[in-house]
């Protein structure tokens, strides 16, 4: 029982950091990175600029692209909560490898506003705000803990295989 209530609390810390990762994605590319790459104006007057100059903010791009994220946690959250035979490595596994992806899924997220943002201002699309630099942390952070706790599995799984049973 004890292992169960393991596997489903891992869903659910797996499923909130998504959710707390996609939100920051979200504002920082429809908020910060804005108002960071043009400080002298206003969000909206930013919005403004770039509708009159043909370029779109890509709002509803970048809640899809991060929603689906979000989307994926919470089936998966249903299916380890429905699955009897979920283990804790499976969770923790299925969740850091979610947000390791969380960075590919920035960038693809970020790419078409980065660009109208750089071409109704002609500035540089890249990031002009800091907060992307916590996202990228947390994907590789997510990528060395999934590594070592795939190489930590295996080794015990091997060793489990080579003890002799007990009579």
């Amino acid at each position: 029982m004890r292992l169960r209530l393991a596997t489903v609390g891992i869903a659910i810390c797996g499923t909130l950091l998504i959710t707390a990762y996609a939100v920051l994605a979200a504002l920082q590319i429809i908020v910060l990175n804005p108002l960071a790459a043009v400080p002298d104006a206003t969000l909206d007057e930013i919005h403004e600029e770039m509708t009159r100059m043909g370029e779109s903010p890509g709002i509803p791009v970048t809640i899809a692209i991060l929603g689906l994220g979000v989307l994926l946690a919470g089936a998966l959250l249903v299916l380890i909560a429905v699955r009897a035979d979920a283990t804790p490595f499976a969770a923790a596994t299925a969740y850091l490898l979610m947000l390791v992806l969380g960075a590919p899924a920035y960038f693809i997220a970020s790419f078409g506003p980065g660009m109208a943002l750089a071409d109704a201002f002609l500035i540089s699309g890249a990031d002009s705000s800091p907060w992307a630099i916590p996202l990228y942390m947390t994907s590789g952070a997510a990528l060395l803990v999934l590594l070592a706790l795939i190489v930590i599995e295996s080794a015990r799984s091997s060793t489990a295989r080579r003890a002799p049973a007990a009579a």
